[in-house]
């Protein structure tokens, strides 16, 4: 199964977009339309990365959008990067999230006591490789951190690309703290202090910020992949997220290949990227 990308509009500016195609070059929604697993059977899923490694540019799925193209996030009228809290770059894994996944903001987390946060679960890819805004990879679940963001659950999932080389040495969440040691006190780190730059508080996190194990994540996504079942055949209340998809047969959002090509037919032409502002360079340095 493989994906390809279509981009719209000019990268760094309000009307960029990245559209997604099947293997046959029609178009689809990377939230519904991709599916969830790569291998059922061996807990294997796919991820959709939004944010590559060292970057800022916060690129996420549009969920309210026809066809959930990558947009990137705007915020009092201007786009959003994630500031650099020193010593981290950027994002320090490509981040993502996993598609046919859903965090039901109806849904009171008993482990975290909060609803979720709206959104497909997200994820970060610990592999070597730096990865390209819109590419679908696979991933091997390793763990996960429960976020309490602004008083919504908002799961961290935990993966490695399974092409990278060392993807045998990594079978659950210790082999993270043992083969990359600090790689998860910086990941820790990085989510309790990212907004901190914006003015806003330091973020809270469940289980007193420990990072739980391979079983209980798979066990969080496969939930969320629930969720999104409800969400897709209208069993839930949508809200204003869209669910168009041209694959989920039983689906009432199900559309024509026709109408998805009319969504990216109506996007801006693509052009000439605008530069990044020389400001997104800046480090923040954090007073303990």
């Amino acid at each position: 199964m493989s994906f390809s990308t279509e981009e719209r509009g000019r990268r760094n500016t309000n009307d960029y977009r990245i559209f997604f195609k099947n293997a046959d070059g029609s178009y689809i929604s990377p939230f519904h339309d991709i599916p969830a697993y790569a291998d059922e059977a061996q807990n294997i899923f796919h991820a959709i990365v939004e944010v590559p490694r060292w970057t800022n540019a916060k690129m996420e799925i549009a969920t309210k959008d026809a066809l959930n193209p990558l947009k990137q996030d705007v915020k009092n009228g201007k786009l959003r990067y994630v500031a650099n809290v020193f010593p981290h770059k950027g994002y320090i894994w490509n981040y993502g999230a996993i598609p046919q996944t859903w965090e039901d903001p109806h849904h009171k987390d008993p482990d975290t006591d909060c609803c979720g946060d709206n959104d497909p679960i997200d994820i970060c890819d610990i592999g070597d490789k730096v990865c390209s805004p819109g590419e679908v990879i696979k991933v091997k679940i390793l763990g996960t951190l429960a976020l309490i963001d602004e008083g919504e659950t908002d799961w961290k999932v935990i993966g490695i690309n399974t092409d990278d080389p060392q993807v045998d040495h990594f079978n659950d969440i210790e082999d993270v703290r043992r083969l990359k040691p600090g790689y998860l006190e910086a990941t820790f780190d990085w989510f309790k202090r990212y907004k901190v730059p914006d003015g806003k508080a330091e973020n809270q996190f469940g289980f007193d910020g420990c990072f739980q194990d391979r079983d209980f994540a798979i066990e969080t996504v496969k939930s969320t992949h629930e969720f999104w079942k409800a969400l897709i055949s209208q069993k839930t209340d949508a809200g204003e997220l869209s669910c168009m998809n041209t694959s989920v047969s039983e689906s009432p959002f199900c559309c024509s290949s026709e109408d998805a090509a009319a969504v990216v037919d109506s996007a801006c032409a693509y052009g000439v990227a605008e530069p990044i502002p020389t400001s997104v360079d800046k480090w923040f340095y954090y007073d303990n």
